[in-house]
């Protein structure tokens, strides 16, 4: 018979040691999830009514531990699809490429420590990914020249949790991917972009904090995205939804901005020199630019000083190429209630010349800049707005009937071949930085292409290990993480490339 005096005993012990010994602990490894570090099994949603971008999200395979002093990089090379890699509190000084599919990559949260990427101001990227069916979560990324996390045509992502600073051009950048969640993230300290979606579809962007950085969200050559509920404060600008001409997607459209605080965006632009970002003006709050069919709706724009809503074409931006083959135009730009406080009170001097064309002094809430079909705005005298004067009342009043546009069944897994592994390259990893007509981050590909005429072999090289060779461009992080013949096929493929 066990004696309850005993067991009393004993259970006292267990609490204390539990109660002050705690710090002694190990760290608890997650093996179900709800609520908490991951969510349940779902697509569309979960049983917690959550968003879902990636189907089947309960993990049945196997469990791969970091601890401090390990590499997650030898985790993922482990991994088979379907498996879980979960990285405990520590500081990793490490790129980490994940090249295949179905990855749950998870750092342990434990008593509000994180596992640390830093990349100690020299290395590039911290996490790299091109697998479909990637989630990415509970990392806090830090000090990395290039990128925080960088999705390369996956398709099926989900990136959420993570804190991110000072990762230098990009800190959020899924490009070329279909059906993508990025979820309560926080990012600051960015050369270009805090969250910037590039030429994809269906992704929804929500619950994330971006601020001290040149955009906080950006919309790039992309269809079918939400971006809801979002902080955007103490940027250059708030949250963009537009068209960078030369990129292989010529269009934005089908975008939803809605009840979003954007405030106070009026930190000086220290975007790349000569780079379109370069062109914001500080005091953007939001800016619609050659993108259709935007949808404002709901949002707190105050305090920014340019104006709070800026909708332009390519015609009035700075250090942009026109692009014959992209419609310049913001065409069905749909401003529905919005709340606008004590925005436009030191604007710049093309929107002071476009106020004063209609007589207009004071304080600007909403500019249109250039040509527009369709746009309409509902109670327009609750603002104090320039350029709008084709603008009809909107002939709806909500978008509660679009939840998402994620898609239900999720995206068909992207499969790349021998024969368009160069082209897809180009697509997910080059484009970002180097257009065909116009300045991006780095030279245009007319210009690499002069230089690298013939030599297919020469860019490959300089893919695998750059060498800064313009002052007027930051240096390029080096893409030794692909495989040679990726590398030269990426190298052919540009080399070939005509508008």
């Amino acid at each position: 018979m066990i004696d309850k005096r005993n067991l009393v005993l004993a259970v006292c012990v267990f609490i204390c040691g539990w109660i002050f010994g705690s710090n002694n602990r190990p760290v608890p490894i997650i093996t179900s999830s709800v609520g908490g570090a991951s969510y349940e099994e779902g697509y569309q949603t979960n049983a917690g009514g959550k968003l879902a971008a990636v189907k089947n999200r309960v993990s049945t395979g196997t469990i791969h531990i970091v601890n401090p002093g390990d590499s997650i990089q030898s985790a993922v090379e482990l991994a088979q699809p379907g498996d879980t890699i979960q990285v405990l509190p520590g500081t990793y000084s490490e790129t980490v490429y994940i090249d295949k599919d179905n990855i749950h990559l998870m750092g342990v949260i434990d008593e509000g420590r994180r596992a640390i990427l830093h990349g100690l101001g020299n290395l590039n990227d911290a996490i790299l990914y091109s697998g479909n069916n990637i989630v990415i979560e509970n990392f806090h990324i830090k000090n990395y020249k290039g990128n925080g996390i960088m999705g390369q045509a996956g398709n099926n992502f989900e990136i959420r949790n993570n804190l991110i600073v000072d990762t230098g051009i990009y800190g959020i950048f899924p490009q070329l991917g279909i059906n993508g969640l990025v979820e309560h993230n926080v990012v600051s300290g960015i050369a270009d972009a805090a969250i910037y979606i590039g030429m994809s579809d269906n992704v929804h962007v929500a619950f994330n904090e971006v601020f001290d950085s040149v955009a906080g969200i950006e919309i790039e050559n992309s269809r079918h995205a939400i971006v809801e509920n979002n902080n955007a404060h103490d940027n250059t600008g708030g949250i963009l939804a537009f068209v960078t001409p030369g990129l292989p997607i010529k269009t934005t459209e089908d975008v939803i901005i809605r009840n979003n605080f954007v405030s106070n965006n009026n930190t000086p632009n220290f975007g790349a020199p000569g780079s379109m970002v370069a062109g914001i003006p500080s005091g953007t709050g939001i800016l619609i630019m050659a993108a259709d069919d935007v949808i404002i709706e709901g949002n707190i724009i105050s305090n920014n000083k340019t104006s709070g809503i800026i909708v332009s074409d390519h015609s009035y931006a700075s250090n942009v190429t026109i692009d014959p083959h992209s419609e310049p135009n913001s065409d069905r730009t749909m401003i529905l209630d919005n709340v606008m406080l004590n925005n436009g009170y030191d604007t710049i001097p093309e929107v002071m010349a476009l106020a004063l064309a209609e007589l207009h002094t004071g304080p600007v809430d909403i500019v249109h800049a250039g040509p527009s079909d369709g746009s309409c705005i509902n109670n327009r005298h609750r603002y104090q707005v320039v350029g709008i004067g084709d603008y009809q009342n909107c002939n709806f009043n909500n978008t509660d009937n679009i939840r998402s546009y994620l898609l239900p069944d999720g995206a068909e897994p992207r499969v790349i071949s021998a024969t368009d592994r160069g082209e897809i390259a180009y697509l997910g990893v080059c484009a970002g930085c180097h257009s065909f007509t116009g300045r991006l981050i780095g030279p245009p590909v007319p210009v690499i292409q002069a230089m690298y005429a013939n030599n297919p072999k020469g860019l490959a090289k300089y893919i695998n290990s750059p060498v800064k060779k313009r002052s007027n461009y930051p240096p390029m992080p080096a893409m030794s993480y692909l495989d040679s013949e990726t590398q030269l096929a990426v190298a052919k493929y540009m080399l070939a490339l005509r508008e």
